[in-house]
């Protein structure tokens, strides 16, 4: 098969599109032959030679694929060939084909492309694991979300907004603040021009910045807020005012997917099919793609996430 190789930690030019060797099918293992996979941040930093992917796991970039089922392993009765899927993946989704645990394998939903599936399980498994498994978002209380415009914002606005919370979202234009508007956001701060910790008080802060913004976030927490950090876009270390934490009651988790244990990663890929499938089946979360781009051309497509210019997912498509 063909698969993308970063043939060095670099630039978008070190990503190139190589003949390599079919993945090996465990027992427990789904093969699907790749429609389409998703850049992601992750996939910026394993490509800069920040972020290896975990043992025993592909080493080509990609968290993310849809397609077509073509083997599925002896272990495995929940999946057949044929079947349209999408997983979230440890790697090796910027490929033609790719082997992953069938506990990481989904349908496709109701009312989105077999291309369109790719942009959903990363962001899809991230929000609903941190929003609502950890960060415990009810009906009713106030979401804030950092980088409304990206992947993982543009998703969290609609699935909060669609179970009835308050969403409030932090944008870097204004062009950007119109189409977070238009997907649900009660409220669009820009963070170029206005302190989102002066203007906010927040049940729940889905956070992608880390030390940056550790004081304004404690800051814009209500009592008994939950704070909860996925990235680390703006630096790894800061002073945390436990007093203040002391006073709200307030909680901060940490937390990373790509190197949960199958057994976790198949826990949320479940409640995800059961509490947000439904919910793109109807028409209430819908997945937002900025641009499909050709897999062999993954550096475009990389060059294009690194502008920051793009509202929703950037596709790499077959």
């Amino acid at each position: 098969m063909r698969a993308i190789e970063i043939t060095e930690p670099g630039g978008p030019e070190v990503l190139e599109w190589h003949e390599v060797p079919d993945p090996e099918v465990g027992r427990g293992d789904v093969l699907i032959d790749v429609t389409a996979s998703a850049v992601n941040r992750a996939d910026v930093l394993q490509r800069q030679g920040f972020y290896d992917p975990p043992p025993g796991t592909s080493p080509y970039p990609g968290l993310e694929a849809s397609g077509v089922v073509a083997e599925v392993g002896a272990d495995v009765e929940q999946f057949k060939p044929g079947d349209a899927v999408c997983a979230l993946l440890g790697g090796g989704g910027y490929a033609e084909r790719v082997a992953v645990p069938w506990q990481q394998v989904m349908p496709v939903p109701d009312r989105v492309s077999p291309r369109e599936a790719a942009g959903l399980p990363e962001v899809a498994c991230t929000v609903w694991s941190n929003v609502f498994m950890i960060g415990r978002l009810r009906k009713g209380e106030t979401l804030l979300v950092h980088g409304g415009a990206s992947g993982i914002g543009t998703f969290a606005v609609q699935l909060a907004k669609a179970l009835g919370s308050h969403v409030v979202a932090t944008v870097g234009s204004a062009e950007k603040a119109e189409r977070v508007k238009e997907l649900g956001a009660d409220e669009v701060i820009n963070y170029r021009e206005e302190s989102f910790a002066d203007k906010v008080r927040a049940d729940v802060i889905l956070d992608i910045m880390g030390a940056k913004y550790l004081a304004g976030n404690v800051k814009a927490l209500r009592t008994g807020g939950r704070l909860v950090i996925i990235g680390l876009q703006g630096g790894r270390k800061a002073e945390l005012d436990l007093g203040a934490m002391l006073a709200k009651r307030a909680s901060v988790h940490a937390t990373g997917l790509r190197s949960r244990p199958v057994e976790e990663k198949g826990v949320i890929v479940r409640s995800v099919v059961d509490n947000v499938w439904p919910l793109v089946g109807a028409g209430a979360v819908r997945p937002v793609v900025h641009a499909e781009v050709p897999m062999a051309d993954a550096a475009q497509a990389h060059r294009l996430l690194d502008s920051g210019e793009h509202v929703g997912k950037i596709l790499l498509v077959r």
